[in-house]
C-alpha cells in the first residue's frame, strides 16, 4: 500500500511538472496558486506594444546573430564595378521579349547585360546605370527598332559599340577616354576609307575597344595610356628589345581582354602579350609551352588581370594575377571546347556537352545549378559576374550575381550582409556596456542604501561627480585619446568599457533608493534578529527584490547604449571602417548626394536600428507597466 502510494506521489509529481496535471482547478483557486513572476508575465503579455516589441527585437536579434554564419563579410573586399547598385535581383532578368524572338548574342556586362534577337532588336537589362547622365539603356534608336542589321556587339565597364553590315559603328555609354572615337586609330579609319575592313571579332574592355579583322590585324581605341595596349611588331619594337621580334599584325587569329590589357592567339595556334609593356603579369607568368609551339593552344578568354587558354588536348592554362582561385582548374570528365571569361571566373563547354565554372563564388558565378546540367545548351555568354546558357529549344538559364536585396555602398559592397555583421557589433557592444554598468551601479547602490551613513555620502558624491560630466564631449575626448594603432577588437573592448564606466550613475540611483526602502521592511529586521550576516541579507533577501525594477532600467539602458555607440561611429570616434556598425554605415552616408541618390545606403541601416530601439523600449515600458500593480487597475 505504501508503495503504491509513493508511485501515485512520484506520478503527480512529474504530471505537475510537464503540465499534464488532470485536476482542472477553479479561476478563483489558480489565482490564488499564481507566483509573482506569473503575475508580472500575464500582465506583460496581456498588453500587445510589448508582445509586438518582444517578437520583433527577438526577430532582429537573431538575424543579426545568427545572419553573420550565412552572410559573412570579408573586411578587405571591394569591387568598384558594383559600387552603388540599388535594391533588387534585377541583374540578370533577361527580357521575354528576347527570348521569344530568339537569341542571338548576349553580352554580359559588369552590372548590365545586352541582348541581341534574330529579328535584328537590342535589348538591355540590369542596373544600367553608369552616372548621373549615362545611362546604358539609351540604346540609339535604330538598334532598338531592327531598322539595321547589327553584325557585331560588344560592352566594356562603362561603354558599348555595335557595327551593322555596313561597317557602321553605333556607341553608347561614356566617352570620357574616347571610347566612341575610333578614328583616333588612322590605320583603322584608313581601312574604313578603303572599304577593306572585314570585322572578324569586336570586343570591349575597361575604357578601351578593340577590332580583330579577319587578315589578322587588330585596331584598338580607347583609354591607351598604358602601352600594354599598343600592338608590337618590328617597326615599332627597339633595336635590342626583344631579342626576336615578331610581326604579330597579319598573324593574329582571336583576341582575349582583360580589364587593361589583351593576349592574342596567332594562327599557328601560340599566344602572344603584344603589349610594350615588360613587367606586366601577362608576360611575365606566360607559360613558354604556349609561346614556343610545344602545344596548339584552340581557344583563349580573359576575366580581370588574367587570361586562360586551352590546348588542342584540352589541358587548360591560367597565367597572370590570379587571386580568386582561377588557376584551381577543376578535373573535366572530357575535353574543353570552349571557354569563357568572367570578371573573377571561368566557364568551360566540354565535348560531351556538361558546363563546369570555376574561379570566384562568391555570387555563385562559379556554382553551375543542376537545369544546365542536364539541359541540351546551344551557347554560352559570361561576363562580370553573370553566366547565360541557352538550351537547343531557346530557353535561358543563368547563374551568377542576380543583384542584391538591400543594394550595395560605395564600395560595392552588400549592404545587408554589412547590415547583419554591423547589428551583431552594435548589439555586443551595447550589451556589453549595459552589463558593466548594471554591475558597478548595482554593487555601488546596494552598499551606499544598505550601510547608508559615510559610506552613502562618499558613494553618492562619486555618483555625482560622474553624472555631472557631460557623457558625449567626455566619450569623445576618451575616444580620440585612444592610439590609432590598436586592433579593432582592442577598440571595440576599450569603447565598451567607457559606455559601461560613464553609465552607471543612473542604475545606482535607483538601486540605492530601492534598498533604502526595502531595509526597513520587517523581513530584514527578522533576518537581522535571528543573526544572518548583513552581507548575505543584502545578498540574498534585499537585492533580489531590486532587481525586479532594476530589470526595467537594463532593458532601457540598453538601447540608450546601442544608441550612443552609434552615435560615436556615426561622429567618427567609434569603431573604424571597414568594420561594420550601424553607426558608421550611417557615417558613410552623410552626405547630401548619397541621401539624395543612393537612399538604399541609410534607409535600411536607420529603419532597422530604429526599430530595434524602439522595440527595446517598447519591452521596457511593458515590463514596468507589468511590475507595477497600480497599473494592473487601470
Amino acid at each position: 500500500m505504501a508503495k503504491n502510494k509513493k508511485s501515485s506521489t512520484i506520478g503527480s509529481a512529474l504530471r505537475r511538472m510537464f503540465g499534464m496535471q488532470k485536476k482542472q482547478l477553479s479561476f478563483q483557486e489558480e489565482e490564488a496558486l499564481q507566483s509573482p513572476g506569473r503575475v508580472i508575465a500575464r500582465n506583460f503579455f496581456h498588453r500587445p506594444t510589448a508582445v509586438f516589441g518582444v517578437v520583433v527585437f527577438l526577430a532582429i536579434f537573431l538575424f543579426v546573430m545568427i545572419g553573420p554564419i550565412f552572410m559573412p563579410i570579408n573586411l578587405g573586399y571591394s569591387d568598384a564595378s558594383l559600387a552603388n547598385i540599388s535594391p533588387g535581383y534585377f541583374m540578370m532578368d533577361v527580357p521575354s521579349q528576347l527570348i521569344s524572338e530568339g537569341i542571338h548574342d548576349i553580352i554580359a556586362g559588369p552590372t548590365y547585360g545586352l541582348g541581341l534577337s534574330e529579328n535584328g532588336k537590342l535589348y538591355s537589362w540590369g542596373y544600367t546605370r553608369i552616372s548621373d547622365v549615362i545611362n546604358m539603356k539609351d540604346i540609339p534608336a535604330e538598334l532598338t527598332d531592327g531598322s539595321v542589321n547589327i553584325e557585331f556587339l560588344a560592352a566594356g565597364s562603362d561603354h558599348a559599340v555595335a557595327i551593322d553590315e555596313d561597317n557602321n559603328f553605333y556607341f553608347w555609354g561614356n566617352d570620357r577616354l574616347r571610347q566612341a572615337q575610333y578614328e583616333s586609330n588612322s590605320e583603322l579609319n584608313a581601312a574604313l576609307r578603303r572599304g577593306t575592313l572585314q570585322v572578324k571579332q569586336l570586343e570591349a574592355g575597361n575604357q578601351f575597344s578593340i577590332i580583330l579583322d579577319t587578315e589578322g590585324n587588330v585596331y584598338l581605341w580607347g583609354n591607351s595610356s598604358g602601352n600594354e595596349l599598343e600592338c608590337r611588331d618590328k617597326e615599332r619594337v627597339a633595336e635590342g628589345e626583344d631579342k626576336e621580334p615578331r610581326q604579330y599584325q597579319g598573324n593574329i587569329e582571336k583576341v582575349a581582354v582583360t580589364d587593361h590589357a589583351y593576349i592574342a592567339l596567332l594562327k599557328d595556334g601560340t599566344v602572344a602579350y603584344t603589349g610594350l609593356e615588360k613587367d606586366n603579369a601577362l608576360i611575365t607568368n606566360l607559360p613558354t609551352e604556349l609561346t614556343d609551339g610545344s602545344v596548339r593552344v584552340v581557344d583563349i578568354a580573359g576575366s580581370s588581370q588574367n587570361v586562360a587558354a586551352v590546348d588542342e588536348t584540352g589541358k587548360v592554362w591560367v597565367w597572370g594575377v590570379a587571386t580568386h582561385g582561377e588557376k584551381s582548374v577543376p578535373e573535366m570528365a572530357s575535353k574543353p571546347v570552349k571557354i569563357y571569361g568572367g570578371r573573377y571566373h571561368y566557364t568551360v563547354l566540354l565535348e560531351d556537352g556538361d558546363v563546369i565554372s570555376w574561379g570566384d563564388d562568391m555570387y555563385g558565378q562559379a556554382s553551375v545549378p543542376s537545369a544546365v546540367e542536364n539541359a541540351e545548351i546551344a551557347a554560352i555568354y559570361s561576363g562580370g559576374n553573370q553566366n547565360y546558357a541557352v538550351t537547343t529549344d531557346g530557353k535561358v538559364l543563368t547563374w551568377g550575381l542576380k543583384g542584391f536585396l538591400c543594394g550595395t555602398d560605395d564600395l560595392g559592397r552588400d549592404v545587408l550582409a554589412r547590415i547583419v555583421n554591423g547589428g551583431k557589433m552594435t548589439m555586443t557592444v551595447g550589451a556589453i556596456a549595459v552589463i558593466i554598468s548594471t554591475i558597478i551601479g548595482l554593487i555601488l547602490g546596494g552598499i551606499a542604501g544598505y550601510f547608508g551613513g559615510k559610506v552613502d555620502m562618499a558613494l553618492s558624491r562619486v555618483a555625482e561627480v560622474i553624472g555631472g560630466l557631460p557623457f558625449l564631449p567626455f566619450a569623445l575626448i576618451l575616444s580620440a585619446i585612444i592610439p590609432r594603432d590598436i586592433t579593432v577588437l582592442q577598440r571595440m573592448y576599450i569603447i565598451m568599457c567607457v559606455l559601461g564606466v560613464l553609465s552607471w550613475v543612473p542604475d545606482f540611483r535607483l538601486v540605492r533608493a530601492q534598498i533604502l526602502s526595502q531595509r526597513e521592511q520587517e523581513y530584514v529586521t527578522a533576518a537581522k534578529a535571528l543573526g544572518v550576516g548583513e552581507g548575505h541579507i543584502l545578498r540574498k533577501h534585499i537585492i533580489p527584490n531590486v532587481m525586479s525594477v532594476l530589470l526595467v532600467s537594463i532593458t532601457l539602458n540598453f538601447a540608450t547604449c546601442m544608441l550612443t555607440e552609434s552615435t560615436l561611429s556615426y561622429l567618427g570616434f567609434g569603431i573604424p571602417l571597414p568594420t561594420p556598425t550601424w553607426g558608421n554605415m550611417l557615417n558613410s552616408c552623410n552626405n547630401s548626394i548619397v541621401i539624395q541618390q543612393y537612399w538604399w545606403r541609410w534607409v535600411f541601416p536607420a529603419a532597422i536600428f530604429g526599430l530595434c530601439t524602439i522595440c527595446i523600449n517598447l519591452v521596457g515600458d511593458g515590463l514596468r507597466d507589468a511590475m507595477d500593480p497600480k497599473s494592473n487597475g487601470r
